[in-house]
């Protein structure tokens, strides 16, 4: 199993976030600890590991200071199956919308995509192979090379019948491979992709009434395959996809990815503060959202949940919760669902020192970002740390006066500030732009002067 982050140490992964997010080291540190825990827990004996169960974290924090970016980045640089779902898609048990439990079905349909993408790998030169030898069936049909037959005792034939056409299909077989065929139409067969439909009104289950209809929509004949003329080159890919399901165990790929959700998966509740019940309010609306947080408990808990692929247990899953919690606090969450979260972790205000490190130090800094976007139309952006710190200072100024929106501000004001190079862009190749902080006052300052506008502008 290629875990890699989770075989760092904590202090390397918090080295591996920080080239992405700045700041909110409480949160970082939360995280490494968590995804460390699973690694020393796989190293003890089952029947101690069976008892430590993962500690959930919530991470709270105004939005904008990372708390999606953290998760975001984990999924990138995490090799366990993880999905990030929003706690405001749910509904309660009963009604219509998708139920809690879809979230575990997601995980574990994204770890078998994930697992069948690394067997693939295995088996990528020999469905190489097969497919070329497809191509050439469907170039020259008939002139696939005949295997030698042994005899009643075993012996193979000492003259070998050479297959008319087979001097031919060497010679496709070079320009196959030369790629003067790709332009070549051929006939391939393919999934027709039509099955039955039958719908089925229900509050309850919709995915698991997809995954039976699904099966039934085969057994009809959805499975069917009809002739399509495409060129050599799509004919390849459609082809090599065949071949590579066809040498994937696809039953191995289910139960390696089954033991990597139950062990290793991690799901990223965000915006749960959104189904707290608020202390002030009362009705319907919040006996919806308790109803919801009821149905998430048993999965935080640890139960089993059916999915197309098999049962999942859920008691080993990682589940991180994050939400702005603006509107109401962590205690206005049922007290069951708090239990399950220990771990609570604040994330701090963004002041003007931090949007001018977010401009310029992660690896995928906005000022970087939009330096190699106009470098595509031979446009030179050049930023001096004046006009840097002075965009960090109107971002810190209108959320202050505004709404706090956290590094999303940057964006806003970024747009508005180049907009008039990235609309002339075209016809100032091979210029070069010198920003500073006098370029930033004469784009910003009547906007900034203005509260009304920049209400609405920035």
């Amino acid at each position: 199993m290629n875990i890699a982050l989770e075989q760092q140490t904590p202090k390397e992964i918090v080295s591996e976030l920080d080239k992405y997010i700045i700041g909110q080291e409480k949160a970082k540190k939360a995280v490494a600890i968590a995804l460390r825990n699973r690694l020393r827990r796989s190293k003890l004996p089952e029947d101690l590991r069976d008892e430590i169960a993962p500690k959930n974290i919530i991470m709270i924090g105004p939005t904008g200071v990372g708390k999606t970016e953290i998760a975001r980045r984990l999924s990138r640089l995490c090799g366990a199956p993880f999905i990030k779902v929003e706690a405001t898609k749910f509904t309660e048990v009963g009604y219509v919308g998708r139920d809690v439990e879809s979230m575990v079905r997601d995980l574990m349909a994204a770890a078998v995509s994930m697992v069948k993408s690394e067997l693939k790998d295995g088996v990528k030169e020999e469905a190489e192979l097969a497919t070329e030898e497809a191509l050439l069936d469907l170039l020259l049909p008939g002139s696939k090379n005949i295997k030698p037959v042994p005899d009643n005792e075993g012996n193979l034939p000492d003259v070998i019948p050479e297959v008319p056409g087979a001097h031919t299909r060497e010679i496709l077989r070079r320009k196959l491979k030369d790629g003067e065929l790709e332009d070549r139409p051929v006939d391939v067969k393919v999934s027709s992709g039509s099955s039955p439909s039958i719908e089925i009104f229900s509050g309850n289950n919709f995915e698991a009434m997809d995954m039976k209809l699904g099966a039934l929509g085969n057994i009809f004949g959805g499975g069917n395959k009809k002739s399509r003329k495409v060129s050599v080159s799509q004919a390849r890919d459609i082809l090599l996809s065949e071949q590579t399901d066809r040498l994937i165990d696809s039953d191995n790929a289910v139960d390696i990815a089954r033991d990597r959700v139950q062990n290793m998966g991690i799901i990223f509740i965000d915006e749960i503060d959104k189904i707290a019940n608020k202390a002030s309010q009362s009705g319907g609306q919040d006996v919806s959202r308790e109803g919801v947080q009821r149905d998430i408990l048993p999965i935080v808990e640890g139960s089993t949940v059916n999915t197309k692929f098999g049962m999942i247990d859920t008691s080993h899953i990682l589940f991180i919760a994050a939400g702005a919690f603006n509107l109401s606090k962590p205690s206005d969450l049922i007290p069951e669902l708090q239990g399950r979260f220990p771990i609570r972790v604040e994330l701090e205000d963004l002041d003007a020192d931090a949007f001018e490190m977010i401009l310029t130090q992660p690896r995928n800094a906005l000022i970087h970002q939009y330096i190699e976007l106009l470098k595509t139309e031979n446009v030179t952006l050049s930023f001096s740390s004046d006009a840097t710190r002075r965009l960090a200072e109107i971002a810190e100024e209108v959320n202050n006066r505004t709404e706090n929106i956290g590094a999303r501000r940057l964006h806003t004001i970024m747009e508005h500030l180049l907009e008039d190079v990235s609309f002339n862009a075209p016809d100032l190749g091979g210029q070069t732009i010198p920003v500073t902080a006098e370029f930033v006052n004469e784009r910003l300052n009547d906007v900034m002067q203005d509260r009304d506008l920049s209400r609405y502008i920035l």
